[in-house]
């Protein structure tokens, strides 16, 4: 008895490990239909533009958008780099970038070197904005829709199979239910 009561833990902490390992490998496309819709938080931040032209939360009003949070010493922002580009390029998708806790200096010099994907460059230095949006860390993406509500998140760096597999059926919902709030 005493060599079965031993064991009672190590099963337990085995059960504990494999119910999360369950949980964690569990792929959801069901989970689609809960997207949720939360605000964009209301901000005012300077943009990479000459001028330095403050932005709000009202520039995500009527389109789609990816808002994409990185940093020029981010390592894996700049291996997602060229999927930004080819994104842009493809025009498929507005793309905003938020460049978070940074120097301006650093981020438009290597936005000149790489290419800017971005259709405006938020500043956020301090990195409120960011904290605002909940951002864990360097790269993270959200797709904003028409409007202003945050309707996917995704941390870490984006490529074409995470793009197809997790950000397409997300704006083709965004589709639908707007189709059918028109025609409704």
């Amino acid at each position: 008895m005493k060599k079965v009561t031993r064991f009672i833990p190590l099963i337990a902490v085995i059960a504990v490990i494999g119910i999360i390992a369950v949980s964690m490998s569990n792929d959801q496309p069901s989970s689609l239909a809960r997207v949720e819709k939360t605000p964009i938080p209301q901000f005012q931040v300077p943009t990479f533009s000459p001028t330095a032209v403050l932005a709000s939360e009202s520039m995500f009003k009527d389109r789609l958008t990816l808002l994409n949070v990185w940093a020029s010493w981010c390592a894996v922002c700049q291996s997602e780099h060229p999927f930004l580009m080819s994104l842009a390029e493809s025009k498929r998708i507005d793309i905003v970038g938020l460049n978070y806790r940074d120097s301006m200096i650093d981020a438009r010099g290597i936005l000149q070197r790489t290419g800017n994907p971005y259709h405006t460059v938020l500043y956020d230095p301090k990195g409120q904005l960011a904290l605002d949006l909940g951002v864990y860390g360097t790269p993270e993406s959200y797709l904003v829709d028409q409007q202003g509500n945050i309707r996917y998140r995704y941390s870490g760096a984006l490529d074409e199979q995470i793009w197809q597999e997790q950000f397409e059926p997300v704006i083709q919902l965004i589709k639908e239910q707007q189709d059918a709030s028109v025609s409704g």
